[in-house]
């Protein structure tokens, strides 16, 4: 099962259509996004797509209407999911995770299960993950 990751979109409509359609194409069950939305049209677009959503609040993310935690967890396709917007921010814990979403740094990369998708604000930058192989694709175009 493939699910989309991206992060940091700081209101960039066109990213996340674009994003948005790449989700569609390659059938993913769950777009998982790191934070910092900076506006709701950003949400609805994101919605639009119908694809279920999972979602925490970043620094950026001020208005109240912003209903989304700053830490979810999450199971999907028997895979234990850990979303944070700042990875310092994470409390240590005994909890495990088999893997960890975080964005704010704006920079791609993984560290064991740690894994930031990078940032759509300027520039497209995202990840797929596949619940069955718990493999990363980074993408940037």
């Amino acid at each position: 099962m493939k699910l989309l990751v991206i992060g940091d979109s700081h209101g960039n409509i066109a990213n996340l259509k674009h994003v948005m359609g790449f989700a569609i194409n390659i059938k993913a069950k769950a777009i998982i996004h790191t934070g910092d939305w900076n506006n709701l049209r950003s949400v609805e677009t994101v919605l639009q797509s119908r694809i279920p959503l999972y979602a925490v609040r970043g620094n950026a993310d001020i208005d109240p209407k912003f209903e989304f935690p700053e830490f979810l967890k999450f199971e999907v396709n028997g895979v234990k999911i850990g979303l944070i917007h700042n990875i310092k921010k994470l409390e240590k814990n005994n909890e495990s995770f088999d893997v960890i979403f975080y964005g704010h740094t704006h920079k791609q990369g993984q560290i064991g299960n740690i894994i930031n998708p990078g940032a759509l604000e300027n520039g497209i930058n995202f990840a797929v993950f596949d619940t069955k192989t718990k493999m990363i694709e980074f993408i940037h175009e």
